[in-house]
């Protein structure tokens, strides 16, 4: 019987290819391609990706903390809705109106709103806070009211975030 050296190439070529590729070896390009086999193709690596720096994903993303509550707008009226939104905003009141200071804020967190209502000469008229559980945007009225009228004259209304002065608006009793 004839044996030829093909068959046993073939077969230790095999054996070899079974080996390393056993062993998690991804370049097969060092092993010896059976005889008759053209070679594979070439192709280009591809190039790794570049992770996103967190500090350009959403906020929604990323694990970091919510943004904490800020205030955005202040805006006065004589009136507002369920929503606490100013229906007529303007800056001069009849003395016998009620006035409201609309506040929206947004972000997450617990704060606490104040609104500190003052004269032109610095006098105080009112103060009154209120406690946020924020879990986004939302509106916060504050008002004042007196039944026998204002006097005339200019007057301010400080708007603090958690201690710190964030927002004032002048007005006037006409």
């Amino acid at each position: 019987m004839k044996i030829t050296r093909q068959p046993l190439v073939l077969a230790a070529s095999l054996a070899a290819m079974l080996a390393l590729s056993a062993c998690g070896k991804k370049d097969e390009s060092t092993a010896p391609a059976p005889s008759g086999t053209p070679p594979p193709a070439a192709t280009a690596p591809t190039p790794p990706v570049a992770p996103t720096p967190a500090s350009t994903a959403p906020m929604a993303m990323n694990n970091s903390a919510p943004a904490a509550v800020t205030v955005g707008s202040v805006e006065l009226g004589s009136t507002v809705d369920a929503n606490h939104k100013i229906l007529a905003s303007g800056t001069s009141f009849a003395p016998k109106d009620t006035i409201y200071a609309s506040v929206d804020t947004s972000g997450s967190g617990n704060a606490t709103l104040s609104a500190k209502w003052t004269t032109q000469d610095g006098q105080v008229v009112h103060e009154d806070s209120k406690s946020l559980n924020a879990t986004g945007p939302q509106t916060t009225a504050f008002m004042i009211s007196k039944p026998d009228g204002f006097p005339t004259g200019d007057y301010k209304v400080q708007i603090s975030l958690n201690g710190n002065q964030v927002a004032s608006k002048d007005f006037s009793v006409k």
